[in-house]
């Protein structure tokens, strides 16, 4: 981890309360909760009132979800340079289009395309995977491995390590094996408070700290809290203080 100690919150762990009338009083209260980053992952709608939202609370944004691939490139990379983002990664594809070895090139062709012209404004391109990158196989291994050994070495990896675990993967061995290219971490701590069940089915949350300990190359974690069946903040804001210890420890 950095000196700094960041930690960020993807937004789309509380899209129902970013709206024009409540994005301010969400972001101050992340802030307050210890987060010092988020990841935005809409950043073309109105790229200059979220810059003046997150100057506003004192968050920063130093990486979004945004699909590069297939976007228009240039105004994704002009929102990034407006709001300080300096990775942009593609937050998911359709798992049918990379069901066999020709998708799965086409997918590594056009992210190596996206990053090659991203590198020209000094912002780098990673991806974020979900559980079907690992349960889908081509050619008798997981298309997450096919995938990356397809990938220029400058994009980046932003692993979520519950979709991985959920997928079949086992985050134990991905992470050192992928060594350096993984900049960024997913993470939950995946209970509700008062609720012992994981949310997501995936109970490795007694672990984070090992995940987080072998994650050497990560410049950031990221929590992420996708399924939830309350009011989501109170999980959040466990989320913020659990990950908060982790990244001081």
């Amino acid at each position: 981890m950095t000196t700094e100690h960041p930690l960020g919150i993807q937004l789309y762990s509380v899209r129902d309360d970013i709206g024009p009338a409540r994005l301010d009083g969400t972001l101050a209260r992340l802030a307050g909760m210890g987060f010092t980053h988020v990841e935005p992952y809409d950043i073309l709608s109105d790229p200059a009132g979220l810059a003046a939202a997150l100057r506003r609370s004192g968050l920063r944004a130093a990486t979004a979800h945004a699909a590069i691939n297939r976007l228009d490139q240039k105004a994704v990379l002009d929102a990034a340079e407006l709001l300080g983002i300096k990775t942009v990664i593609v937050p998911m594809v359709d798992p049918k289009t990379i069901a066999d070895r020709a998708g799965v090139e086409a997918l590594a062709a056009a992210v190596n395309g996206a990053a090659a012209l991203a590198a020209e404004r000094g912002i780098r391109v990673g991806y974020h995977n979900h559980d079907f990158e690992f349960a889908q196989h081509v050619d008798g291994v997981p298309v997450y491995d096919l995938f990356v050994s397809l990938l220029d070495p400058a994009v980046v990896l932003e692993v979520d390590v519950y979709w991985a675990s959920v997928g079949g993967a086992d985050v134990f061995e991905l992470l050192p094996r992928l060594g350096d290219r993984v900049r960024f971490l997913h993470v939950v701590q995946d209970r509700e408070p008062g609720n012992d069940r994981p949310v997501l089915g995936v109970d490795i949350t007694g672990r984070l700290r090992e995940i987080l300990a072998l994650g050497t190359s990560v410049e950031m974690p990221v929590v992420e809290v996708v399924a939830h069946h309350s009011d989501v903040f109170p999980l959040v804001e466990s989320n913020a203080a659990y990950f908060r210890k982790q990244v001081n420890a």
